[in-house]
């Protein structure tokens, strides 16, 4: 194809309206229409990353093969398009006032005064049109984080402005807006939306499809004010509706033709209809499901929600694969204690401890852990998961009572200590072991080897911290052993407790590379040891 196009997603009225879904969903149209397609996150904090943001602030940072930290939207984007995304796939204004300032700093900029307009815009197109210029992909969406008319959003939403000038209609722009509805008056209000495209237009962007989250359908009516006041064409108003599944959004989509237009208004030639076949058989799959199963997710971020999106979702997945739809309890750890453990368990088929930073919680998850191991229930570890795994087993099967993280105590018996290139960074953000690493899998009798199939696999990591080799014979010979290992540094990537049902601590997040459409083969062992008797 001759030039590729853009799509840019912007929001309006409020946050958390499905930006990311609806990127992901027309993305997914897009593609299975017979295009390559790449999705990239603007966000507008000046953190450079989210790696050093507390997941209360942020929710789950997602990590990517090559390593970037990222807004957890880009997990949507490769669990919905089944393409991995890179560092190019997510921008912050931080990192976008970083370059600048280093560029400035090294005379890049000839004496010239450095502005918002045109030094911090042009960076911002320059990112923005980066995956465009790979000749990878035919068509490029990127979703503007925030809402139109916050400050933080003013310089991107300039930069869309502009590109929409210069790209014409290589270029378009979507908003999606919330119609809300009021009870007490038995209508839906679109005056919000109409503010919304106002305050857009003040920044010189005029919106070319409007898509409308509602909680009840949309009249003819509706659909007709909005395009008079809002200067879109009557066919270019579509809505977002409330469904049990956001799987099933891409159908919603597919069936009110938003693809169609967004193409058409691109000039992008319709080869075909989406083929959506297999995604409609999972979804199918997903609201049919025969048999239910209770599992307890051990976390210390449990009251949001976000914090372990890409667990959660790897879950559901998995359980689609069994047939079964998995009921989470997610258990706070600072809440778990000796005294309460075997309440909070007693009737749980399985139990996942999930990955986290610092010594808060700590001790419940190895409560937690101890609990699983000693009743033969399925569990699985998670990055620190793991850790407390390996934590507990020490304590409790290899009589080191004081043994614990080097991240946590001063042990003498580090059990997990920090790894040997981390003991010279003082500095946090992007310094972590992070991205895709190669992990290999000699023993086929194993559940790790029996779930991926094959000796050789590669996950994403994000840590700092590691299992300390000194105790790999005395685990091995109580039982615990390293079942998978890092072919070229030798870190311990797998344990695993053979006697045990279903054992399994895993130092890498599997829960990254879980699909819609293809779920996690590590998930999916999981599961099926939970439902088998």
């Amino acid at each position: 194809m001759a030039n590729t196009k853009f799509i840019f997603v912007t929001g309006g009225v409020t946050s958390s309206l499905g930006k990311g879904i609806l990127a992901s969903s027309l993305a997914k149209l897009i593609q299975a229409g017979g295009y390559s397609v790449t999705i990239q996150k603007l966000d507008p904090y000046l953190n450079v990353d989210p790696g050093t943001l507390n997941p209360y602030e942020h929710g789950e940072c997602f990590v990517t093969d090559d390593g970037a930290e990222t807004d957890l939207d880009l997990g949507h984007y490769e669990r919905f398009l089944n393409v991995p995304t890179s560092q190019a796939n997510n921008v912050t204004t931080g990192r976008i006032y970083q370059s600048v300032i280093n560029k400035e700093r090294k005379g890049d900029f000839l004496g010239k005064t450095v502005q918002i307009v045109p030094h911090i815009t042009d960076e911002i197109k320059r990112r923005i049109m980066l995956l465009g210029k790979k000749g990878e992909y035919d068509v490029v969406v990127t979703e503007i984080g925030g809402v139109v008319g916050d400050i933080e959003s003013l310089p991107f939403v300039e930069a869309v402005r502009q590109l929409k000038w210069e790209l014409g209609s290589d270029a378009l722009c979507i908003h999606l807006t919330l119609v809300p509805y009021l009870a007490a008056a038995g209508e839906i209000k679109t005056k919000p939306t109409q503010h919304s495209v106002k305050q857009l237009l003040e920044n010189g962007v005029q919106p070319d499809i409007l898509v409308l989250r509602t909680e009840h359908p949309l009249t003819d009516s509706v659909r007709h004010k909005v395009a008079l006041f809002c200067n879109v064409d009557r066919n270019a108003v579509f809505e977002s509706p409330d469904v049990p599944s956001i799987y099933e959004i891409p159908l919603v989509f597919q069936k009110q033709g938003l693809h169609e237009v967004a193409m058409t208004k691109m000039r992008l030639p319709i080869k075909k209809e989406p083929d959506l076949e297999h995604w409609t058989a999972q979804l199918n799959r997903l609201y049919n499901l025969s048999n239910k199963v209770d599992i307890a997710v051990v976390g210390k971020y449990v009251e949001l929600p976000d914090a372990y999106k890409s667990i959660h979702e790897a879950i559901i997945h998995a359980g689609m694969v069994n047939d079964t739809k998995v009921n989470i309890e997610w258990i706070h750890s600072e809440k778990v204690t000796d005294d309460n453990v075997a309440e909070l368990l007693k009737d749980k088929k399985a139990v996942l401890v999930a990955p986290g930073f610092g010594h808060r919680g700590i001790e419940g998850k190895i409560i937690a852990t101890r609990y699983a191991r000693e009743n033969n229930i399925p569990f699985l570890g998670i990055c620190l998961g793991m850790q407390c795994a390996v934590i507990e087993f020490a304590r409790n099967v290899l009589g080191l009572k004081d043994a614990n993280s080097a991240e946590f105590s001063t042990t003498p018996n580090p059990v997990i200590d920090i790894m040997e290139q981390q003991k010279t960074i003082t500095n946090m953000g992007h310094t972590m072991r992070l991205g895709a690493y190669p992990c290999k899998i000699d023993d086929e009798d194993t559940n790790a080897f029996r779930a991926y199939g094959k000796h050789l696999i590669h996950e994403r990591h994000r840590h700092r911290y590691e299992f300390n080799n000194d105790y790999l014979k005395a685990m091995a010979e109580k039982g615990m052993k390293a079942v998978g290992k890092n072919p070229d540094s030798d870190l311990v990537e797998i344990v695993e407790i053979k006697e045990h049902k279903w054992f399994v601590g895993v130092q890498f997040h599997p829960e990254y590379q879980s699909r819609f459409e293809a779920p996690h083969p590590l998930f999916v062992a999981f599961i099926k040891a939970a439902i088998s008797e």
